[in-house]
This record gives structure tokens, sequence and C-alpha cells, in this order.
């Protein structure tokens, strides 16, 4: 299994390009399933939940070919088959955005109950609701959602849950609502930049959806959708990750495909903290001041600070000069990561959904074990400035959501080496 080296103390420099954004990437490509004729999806990451969702969508019928320069290729063959099985949906949460576009164009849709990152309960209630609000019978069988509905009809959903608006819930309901007869509106719908560009993308194939980015979506249902050429947004995850490791390195990093507009809650933090982001045309500039402020963050829902760079924050808190007080709002438990960066030298006091970010003067190498992806990130910041060796172990996690993310940080001046042992412990 891979392990994470990294040896500390490396000032990053220079240029780096962000991947497409994973979290748009993956629903398109379940909204595949909708179309006929061939779709062209360009600006997607290779990461590993993007082939499991490839995998997945071979086995449900669904051609594709991998180009050489990451552009892929799906054309739908078969849509006989519409189990999506345990196999493969355990392992990433986002197999559930099959279950609106199976029920939609195929009548029926068997989903097995997802998995994913250790992060707290995300049940897919919300998911169910929405469905059977559509028209959709709904059954649980051995583990099995199953959804059946020979023709779905517009109505007005509320998709609000007990820590705001759910992402997954939003674009797959959406997705289900295209082909269902008449209108459809979603109140309290995500406002997340990922569910408009899952919107624009089935507009693209000739879908009638309006009000995407605001928390309320309308779709006029059409009799099919075509295949497109399409192109996804670049990941704001992955952008402010990458500010945060040229700031707590105390570096000087130029960011190309990122869109500044996506992040400006996370902007406005940093620029507290004391880093310098600044546009230079389509790029950022980003620089950070020695000496780091400390802040109160909160996760919320879009527009607000997202919950998928908490962790990140937290490892550039650890060295702010003071207290600082982070609040998760989104999953009260996404914390995994905190006991890990005490190992490391941080000074993290936990108390319900709350953490007390103590600053201290240097972290020290250790080795840790990331938990889930976000923390796996937070991690190797971490270790970028931590002084000598930090190991960190189980990053097939990391691999779910960054592309090629060691040899960007390399790129920039990083050392850190990916390598592989029998236990990977």
């Amino acid at each position: 299994m891979d392990y994470l080296v990294i040896s500390g103390g490396k000032r990053l420099r220079g240029k780096v390009e962000i991947s497409g954004a994973k979290n748009a990437a993956l629903p398109i490509m379940a909204g595949v399933l909708l179309c006929e004729g061939e779709v062209t999806l360009r600006n997607v990451p290779d990461l590993m939940d993007v082939r499991t969702m490839e995998h997945l969508l071979n086995k449900l019928g669904v051609a594709s070919r991998r180009e050489a320069d990451g552009t892929l290729k799906f054309r739908v063959e078969d849509e006989m088959n519409c189990h999506a099985d345990y196999e493969l949906v355990r392992r990433m949460r986002a197999s559930v955005c099959v279950m609106g576009p199976m029920l939609a164009k195929r009548g029926r849709a068997q989903v097995s109950m997802p998995g994913g990152c250790a992060i707290g309960d995300r049940p897919i209630n919300l998911h169910l609701s929405g469905m059977a609000n559509l028209g959709a019978d709904v059954d649980l069988v051995s583990g099995d959602v199953v959804l059946k509905a020979k023709r779905l009809t517009g109505t007005e959903i509320f998709l609000g849950g007990p820590f705001g608006s759910s992402v997954t819930a939003t674009v797959n309901v959406m997705m289900a609502a295209v082909l269902a007869e008449g209108r459809t509106i979603i109140e309290s719908a995500a406002c997340e930049p990922e569910v408009a560009d899952v919107a624009n993308f089935l507009n693209a194939c000739g879908a009638r959806i309006s009000g995407q980015g605001s928390p309320r979506i309308t779709i006029e249902g059409v009799k099919q959708l075509k295949g497109c050429d399409y192109t996804v947004i670049p990941d704001r995850i992955e952008a402010g990750t990458f500010i945060m490791a040229g700031a707590i390195t105390n570096g000087e990093v130029r960011i190309t495909n990122c869109r500044l507009e996506h992040l400006l809650a996370v902007v406005d933090r940093l620029r507290r903290i004391g880093v310098n982001i600044e546009r230079d045309g389509e790029d950022i500039l980003v620089s950070s001041s020695r000496r780091l402020d400390p802040v109160e963050v909160t996760s919320q829902p879009y527009p607000g600070f997202p919950t998928d760079l908490q962790a990140q924050i937290m490892a550039l808190l650890c060295l702010a000069d003071g207290n600082s007080i982070i609040t998760e709002k989104i999953y009260p438990d996404r914390f995994m990561h905190v006991a890990e960066l005490n190992r490391l030298g941080a000074k993290l006091h936990k108390e319900g959904p709350t953490v007390i970010v103590e600053g201290v003067k240097k972290l020290i190498g250790a080795p840790v074990m990331a938990s889930d992806l976000r923390a796996s990130a937070a991690l190797v910041l971490a270790g970028l400035v931590a002084k000598g060796e930090t190991r960190i172990n189980r990053v097939y996690h990391i691999d779910r959501g960054y592309e090629k993310f060691e040899r960007k940080l390399q790129n920039l001046g990083a050392d850190i080496e990916r390598r592989s042992d029998a236990s990977g412990e």
C-alpha cells in the first residue's frame, strides 16, 4: 500500500494548474445515462473516483473511451441493467447519482446504499423523498434501494436538510426531473458551482433548467436529451488546497485554471489570516506574510466557507499567532484529522462541533494516518512545513480527489515522495 514521505521546510515556488472539479465531473458522468448519442467530457480529472464511476457506467451499459488528452467519450449502448451493486457503490458515495438518471430514463433504479469517506452520517433520505415526490415507488430490499416509475411527473420539492441543502440530492433529483412530465421546482436547492455545472451540462444536452446557482431551481421536462461536448469547471477545492499550501510554506505560487469567484468566502478568511491573493490576468498569485493572524471559521453551504476546506485551513491555523476557532456546521463529526495534527505538535482542542486551534511556533514530523480525502490533504500541508520527516499512511484517500497531487507539489519544490510497502501501515 502506498504512503507519502515529506521532508518539511521547503518554500513552494512556481506554477500549478488546477484540474477539473471532481464534484461536478462525477454527477455529470452519471448524467450520461440520460442521453441519446455520444457525450464528450473535457477537463475531467484522472482520479480513482472518476475511474470507479466510469466502471459503474460500463456495467450499466455505457461504452466509454479515454483519449490521450484526458477527454472522455461516452455512449449508452444497453439500458437493460438498472442495478448499481454494492461492490462498486460502497467505494464511492457519488455512485448514488446514477439513481435519478436511471429512474427517469429506464423507469427503474436499484442502487446499493452508498459508501465514501468516514466523515459522519450522510443519509440519502432527501434523495428518496425527492424521487417519491416525482412519482416513484421506493422500497428497500437487501441493502438496496429500489425505485420504479412508469412516468415521473413534475412537482414542487423541498430539499432542505438538518445541515443545509444537499448537493448530491439536488443534482440527483434535478437529473430525474429533466425527463419528467411538466414543471418541477426544487426549493432549498444547493447553490454550489458544481450543481450549476451539472445543470449547464444538462442544458447543453437539451434540458430546460433555470435558476441553477440559487436556492430555487426550475426544470421544464423534455422528452429526451441528446449528446454534447462539454468542459467541466475547475476544482475550487483543489485550488483552495494549493492556495493554503503556498501560504503555509510562506511560498510564492501562481495558480492557473482557477475561478476565484467560486472561493470568495475562503479568500476572505485567508486574507484576514495574512495570505496575499491577487489576480494576474486569468491566474491567481499567492504569497503570505511570515506572521499569520488567528481567525474564526465556520463551514456553511455555498457561498459560505466549504466543509471540504475545513481540514486544510485548520492545518494552516496551527501556525497562527494566537487562538482560532473552527466550527463545522455541515458534518459535525468531520474532525478525524485533529488527533493526527496533534501528533505533529499542533494544539487542537475539540469541543463538540468546534475545534479551538492554539497556534504553535512549529510542527514536528511524525508518522500519521489519513482518515478521509480532505484530512489527507491537511496532513500533507502540515507535513510540508513540519520539521523533519512526516510519513502519511493510507494515501489512497488522496487519489480519490487530487490528480497527481505529489507530482504537482514536487514541481513547486516540495520534498515529497510516494513509496510502497507490503503492509501499508
